[in-house]
C-alpha cells in the first residue's frame, strides 16, 4: 500500500472529525465557497456535522429519472467511445485524449475473454469534488458480482491521467458485473482516487476499500435492483468506468460534457 493510500486515510480520519459547531460551519463554508457547490438540491452547510458528512451529503428530494440509460451520477465525461486493439489484440479505451488503459487490465476477472472478444464501448465518468458523490444504477438490472481489486490511489484528474500510463488500471477499484434485460453485459467500475477514503455499497456493506492487500470477488444470486436505485457513495470524488458489450447502447452525449444523475446519456440500441 502506497503514501497515496496512507494520505488518503489520514485524510478519511481528519474529514471525519466533528468540530465545535462554529467551526465546522466555517470549514464547511470555506470548502462550499472553494468548489463553488450548489447546495440548492441539499441540506444548508450549517447542518453537516463533519467535511464527510458534506461530501456525502444526499439529495433532499428524488429527482425524476429519465428515459433510456441514464447517468449513475453527477459528473462530467471526460472520454467515451468504442474500445480499439493493440498488436497484442487487448481492448484499449482512453481515459482521456491520448492516454489509453486496457480493458481486460481494468476488468480483471470480472470479465471473460469471450465476452471481450466482439468489443465494447464505454463512457468514463469524473467526480469533482464540488459534485454529488453518491451513484446509482443507470437501468433496471441484474448485478452478478463485486470484485474488489487493491491497488494505489493516484489523483484521478486530468492532469494526472496524462502524465500517469494506465492509471485507471493500478488504482484501486471495485467493479461490478451486470446483466441489462437478460441479454448484455455491462460493467461499472469504481476507481478509487487520492483522498478517497471509502467507497461504499448498500447491498454489500462487507465491501472494504482502502482496507485490503488482496483481490476478492462476491457473487450474487437474484440481485435485481431497479434504474435509479441508489448503489452507495464515494468519500469524496472519483471516477466511474462504465463499460458495456459493443452495439448495445448509443451514446448521447460527447467528451466534455456535464453529465447529472437521472438524466440520460444514452440510448438502447
Amino acid at each position: 500500500m502506497g503514501l497515496s493510500n496512507s494520505a488518503s486515510k489520514v485524510f478519511g480520519v481528519i474529514a471525519k472529525y466533528k468540530f465545535p459547531k462554529i467551526i465546522q460551519k466555517n470549514i464547511n463554508k470555506a470548502y462550499v465557497n472553494a468548489f463553488h457547490i450548489n447546495m440548492s438540491e441539499f441540506k444548508p452547510l450549517e447542518e453537516y456535522e463533519s467535511l464527510n458528512a458534506l461530501f456525502a451529503r444526499s439529495l433532499l428530494n428524488e429527482r425524476e429519472l429519465e428515459e433510456a440509460f441514464i447517468s449513475p451520477s453527477d459528473g462530467k465525461i471526460l472520454e467515451l467511445g468504442s474500445s480499439f486493439q493493440n498488436d497484442f489484440k487487448e481492448n484499449l479505451a482512453f481515459s482521456i485524449k491520448g492516454s489509453s488503459y486496457s480493458i481486460e487490465e481494468l476488468l480483471k476477472n470480472s470479465a471473460k475473454k469471450e465476452e471481450l472478444e466482439n468489443g465494447i464501448d464505454y463512457a468514463n465518468i469524473y467526480l469533482s469534488p464540488k459534485d454529488y458523490h453518491h451513484y446509482h444504477a443507470p437501468c433496471d438490472m441484474q448485478i452478478l458480482s463485486a470484485t474488489y481489486v487493491s491497488g494505489a490511489l493516484f489523483s484521478v484528474s486530468e492532469t494526472k491521467l496524462a502524465k500517469i500510463i494506465n492509471l485507471y488500471t493500478r488504482n484501486e477499484r471495485v467493479i461490478l458485473k451486470c446483466l441489462i434485460e437478460g441479454k448484455f453485459i455491462l460493467w461499472m467500475v469504481f476507481v478509487g482516487a487520492l483522498n478517497v477514503g471509502k467507497m461504499h455499497f448498500t447491498f454489500d456493506t462487507s465491501i472494504q476499500t482502502n482496507a485490503a492487500n488482496f483481490d476478492f470477488t462476491h457473487t450474487y444470486e437474484d440481485l435485481f435492483v431497479k434504474k435509479g436505485q441508489r448503489l452507495g457513495n464515494f468519500e469524496l470524488g472519483s471516477t466511474i468506468v462504465l463499460i458495456v458489450q459493443k452495439g448495445h447502447l448509443k451514446w448521447s452525449k460527447n467528451t466534455y460534457e456535464p453529465v447529472w444523475f437521472a438524466k440520460k446519456i444514452a440510448d438502447f440500441v
